[in-house]
């Protein structure tokens, strides 16, 4: 499987997330507590927002994260308020720079830690699933990018919750056609580069790990020692496979058969359920 982060809040140079934490994801991509594999080693991705653009930049590379240079230098140089990270675990598809995540449509962004089991035989009626407009975007074999073009299609534009719960809804129809009983195990993050959603789903109910941080200012109570905590505004949030440090009150697992909400103002979670596309 993946590991992956969003990050939201206070304009950070990428370094103080990806490689600065004890557990980084840096580090998870060699030593992984919670994923399937311990290394994930079959690729990385970062994207991110800057102010003047209206669409993400994405850097993505076949290598392992740990060693590979260009990571490490933008991660010194670049800032931003709003960005992504996943560290690539194949299940299957290729090891190639368009199966590697995030991925991205126009303001949109993507990413995933799981699988659609059986996607080899599912594969052809999925993507006869996507809008015919979008289907020349598709670059990659993933079931990830079909995850995300089948979103879109469904409506991520005006709704992403429910999209997503589109999305799955045909997810599981075509896998029980094709005999996959339990055809869905994901979490995934999303934005439009104002809003992170994450959910947290799996047909079998028992899902990959993923944890979002507690708030700012609770922390800045527990930890007044922490520089970082001053330096953040009290909105800043992370979303993660799992946990960047054992920092005591700092992550919450996000429940079973959930999403969530970063935005302006108060963050949401609420229940997950797959709807008929």
């Amino acid at each position: 499987m993946c590991r992956w982060l969003a990050y939201s809040g206070t304009p950070l140079l990428l370094d103080a997330v990806l490689y600065k934490p004890t557990h980084s994801l840096i580090d998870q991509s060699l030593h992984s507590r919670m994923g399937v594999e311990t290394t994930n080693g079959d690729g990385f991705g970062v994207g991110w927002y800057t102010p003047d653009s209206s669409s993400p930049a994405i850097l993505r590379d076949i290598g392992p994260a740990w060693n590979n240079r260009n990571l490490r230098e933008i991660a010194d140089h670049v800032r931003s308020p709003l960005f992504f990270a996943h560290i690539r675990a194949s299940t299957g598809t290729a090891i190639q720079q368009s199966n590697c995540h995030p991925f991205r449509h126009g303001r949109w962004m993507w990413m995933h830690n799981g699988s659609i089991a059986g996607f080899h035989l599912m594969r052809r009626d999925l993507c006869l699933l996507v809008d015919p407009a979008l289907f020349t975007d598709i670059e990659g074999t993933t079931d990830s990018e079909v995850m995300f073009y089948l979103a879109i299609t469904f409506g991520l534009d005006q709704d992403p919750p429910g999209a997503v719960a589109r999305m799955v809804g045909a997810v599981e129809r075509v896998g029980r056609e094709h005999g996959v009983e339990l055809p869905m195990q994901m979490t995934v993050a999303v934005t439009d580069g104002q809003r992170v959603w994450a959910f947290r789903y799996s047909t079998q109910n028992t899902s990959r790990s993923l944890f979002y941080s507690s708030r700012v200012e609770t922390l800045r109570k527990l930890h007044p020692e922490m520089p970082f905590l001053q330096e953040v505004s009290d909105d800043t949030r992370l979303i993660v496979s799992e946990p960047l440090g054992d920092l005591p009150g700092a992550w919450n697992e996000v429940p079973e058969s959930s999403y969530g909400v970063v935005q302006p103002g108060a963050d949401e979670l609420f229940p997950f359920v797959p709807e008929p596309a």
